[in-house]
């Protein structure tokens, strides 16, 4: 019974993402012919030459348990990565490999965070950010943006946010979910606000850092002055396609990380073994081999804006990174669509998946309660098919 549960589970959000996934499922099994835009994971199959490696590692009887926090030779390779893309040197004591991204997320909040601190959360924001903060006893303090700023917080903004109870601010570039890039002069501004607050660190979470369609992919973490107040966050679930193999790492300050490391420790231990030695073989392959990929996202991108923008009503952006569109359709409110009154993005989401058979996100998860996240993980087909369907019911 519920009241026999934590009250920390009870007050715990489940996450809207794997909700819609597992609503559009339903769905399906009932014989429905569901397009599914709602979850962040690519149509691709892993590159062949990634599956050999684990096939291989297999054969050479991987099967042990991993060191907590990865081996050394993947750590080395996380080393030279962070080296050749972002122009950052880190020592083996700076590195945690976990079960996902998300896993090192979660580290980094609860070896950070004493109850009452507070995290910025520029909004949108990825939907896992809020909730592993109140589980960390934290206090999500949430900076709002629009269409019209392309979802990127001010220099303004992040000084007003700030209170000495301020202890992180967390955020996605690509963003998940509004595939908004911050350049390196943005990134600078506000570095040189965090700069007279040396108490507050930063949580970069760089998990979409290759799928870039803009001039190129700036690390916070570069500028010397941040460095030893950052936490990267990375993987390679999404350039890499490698969702289901649950490998994400971060690089830190080292007293940071052994952190991570002992806290991990106690929770899951070590990562995959084969996963991780695949995930060796990924890092070390030069990124032109995943920029297939890349392009064909691109692709799908332009497609997916151009069909959008037929649909009276939706307002959107032209997103710099990831595989997601966040258009405003607040223009909805208020409105009756096949026998429902509209009056939230829930509303609205849950309009499209009942009769358009299309499941997407509403963006009040995401800290936007004007939008819904559209994801172009899927194929070009899907994608015409499911913006087909929308435009037929709101027309």
């Amino acid at each position: 019974m519920k009241e026999q549960l934590s009250d920390r589970v009870n007050n715990m959000a489940t996450s809207a993402t794997l909700a819609m996934a597992a609503k559009a499922r339903e769905l399906k099994t009932q014989g429905k012919d569901i397009i599914g835009l709602s979850l962040g994971e690519p149509d691709f199959t892993i590159p062949e030459f990634i599956k050999e490696s684990a096939i291989q590692a297999i054969k050479d009887n991987y099967h042990s348990y991993t060191p907590v926090d990865g081996y050394a030779e993947l750590k080395n390779a996380i080393i030279n990565k962070f080296k050749r893309d972002n122009n950052l040197s880190y020592e083996p004591s700076q590195i945690v490999v976990s079960t996902g991204a998300k896993q090192s997320l979660a580290n980094i909040v609860m070896v950070m965070l004493n109850p009452g601190d507070e995290v910025i959360l520029p909004a949108p924001y990825w939907v896992s950010y809020s909730d592993l903060v109140k589980l960390a006893d934290g206090v999500p303090v949430e900076i709002a943006t629009t269409i019209a700023t392309n979802f990127k917080i001010s220099p303004q903004q992040l000084e007003a946010a700030i209170t000495p109870k301020t202890k992180l601010i967390m955020y996605s570039s690509p963003c998940n979910p509004s595939g908004s890039v911050y350049s390196k002069s943005e990134l600078r501004a506000l570095a040189d606000i965090l700069k007279n607050h040396p108490n507050i660190y930063v949580v970069s979470d760089e998990i979409y850092e290759h799928i870039n369609f803009s001039d190129g992919h700036t690390s916070i973490a570069e500028f010397p002055d941040m460095y030893d107040r950052t936490i990267v966050v990375n993987g390679v679930s999404k350039a890499f396609s490698m969702t289901g193999w649950r490998i994400g790492y971060l690089g830190a300050p080292s007293w940071i990380a052994r952190a991570c490391n002992k806290m991990q420790g106690q929770i899951t231990s070590g990562a995959n073994a084969i996963a991780q030695r695949a995930t060796i073989t990924a890092l070390e392959a030069p990124v032109s081999k995943i920029q297939y990929m890349v392009d064909e996202f691109k692709k799908r991108r332009e497609i997916i804006l151009t069909l959008l923008s037929e649909i009276p009503g939706m307002k959107t952006n032209s997103p710099e990174g990831a595989f997601y569109v966040f258009p405003d359709v607040s223009y909805f409110f208020g409105k009756t669509i096949r026998g429902k009154k509209i009056d939230t993005a829930e509303e609205f989401s849950l309009l499209l998946l009942e009769e358009a058979l299309v499941a997407t996100v509403s963006g009040e998860s995401f800290g936007d309660s004007n939008c819904i996240r559209i994801s172009y993980a899927a194929s070009e087909k899907e994608i015409r098919e499911a913006l087909k369907r929308i435009k037929d019911i709101l027309s």
